[in-house]
């Protein structure tokens, strides 16, 4: 008898037929808001409370704490219930009201810091709250089995399902767990695929994809393994949400939208080729926002 656990990943690999019209060139959206918490980041938190639990860093009675723009933190509440952990979870106020309203339906516990100070203030009350003892922190930005689950995972998938054929693997960069993971396996696979990473223009304000400062940037991300990045704008990424939801059929997050951009402007640049971007979650998250507001 499968669990719900047994039906993270598989996501769907579809074409972007309307978006996409250029003779010679495949777009293709892997869909996770498929995934049974709604989104991308189901895949590393499982990863992350299994590998925890499995060496026995998470001992019993542990409580875990974590900094979260949203996703990883639904799926961390989702998660951490059916292993019977506690988890309180920490996130920027900005937050929209869907995202702790679902974390708390799954009994996470959710603190919400100053929205000035964006995710660098959530992880630095983490940080503190770590420092008192208590807690332990899965720190989703600098644990390799946030990446490895998308090596074994998403990247394999991608592989499989495109025949071997993709040129291009486009993703937008937040924890940067998934362009990690991703970039890996292709590369093993192929050298001359190519990583593009979507990361938003100064000032452009997009949930799920960030640019870091330096201090800030994520222990997993190596710089090496992205061949390219592209910026958008928080108005780019928002247009381009809204056609996928009207041309595709496709009701996703704004950071969805920023990579579905990043790829359509790549494609420009291309006569042939196999383009994928990770379609990173659902958009019924973003209804109390202006994101499909008209």
């Amino acid at each position: 008898m499968a669990t719900l656990l047994d039906f993270i990943g598989n996501t769907p690999l579809v074409e972007l037929t309307r978006i996409n019209t250029k003779p010679g060139v495949k777009l293709y959206g892997k869909l996770e808001g498929n995934n049974p918490g709604g989104s991308v980041k189901d895949r590393a938190a499982y990863s992350m409370i299994k590998g925890a639990l499995e060496r026995g860093d998470l001992k019993p009675g542990m409580k875990l704490i974590e900094a979260t723009s949203g996703n990883t933190g639904i799926a961390l509440a989702m998660i951490a219930r059916l292993f019977g952990v506690e988890i309180e979870l920490v996130m920027p106020a900005s937050a929209t009201r869907e995202r702790v309203q679902t974390m708390q339906a799954f009994g996470a516990k959710v603190i919400l810091t100053p929205a000035e100070r964006s995710m660098e203030g959530a992880i630095d009350y983490v940080a503190e709250q770590v420092k008192q003892g208590g807690y332990m922190v899965l720190n989703q930005f600098g644990n390799p089995d946030n990446y490895k689950a998308h090596l074994r995972t998403t990247g394999p998938e991608i592989w499989r399902d495109t025949e071997g054929k993709v040129t291009h693997f486009v993703s937008s960069m937040g924890t940067t767990g998934t362009i990690m993971g991703v970039s890996r396996y292709l590369k093993e696979q192929n050298p001359e695929v190519q990583i593009i990473g979507a990361q938003p223009v100064a000032g452009s304000q997009i949930p799920g994809i960030r640019r870091w400062p330096k201090e800030y940037l994520p222990k997993i991300f190596e710089t090496e393994r992205v061949d390219r990045t592209i910026d958008v704008s928080q108005t780019e990424a928002t247009i381009m949400t809204r056609r996928l939801a009207s041309e595709e059929g496709i009701f996703a997050g704004m950071s969805s939208g920023g990579a579905v951009h990043v790829a359509s402007k790549l494609i420009e640049e291309l006569e042939h080729g196999v383009v994928v971007c990770i379609i990173c979650d659902r958009g019924d998250r973003y209804l109390s926002s202006d994101l499909f507001s008209q």
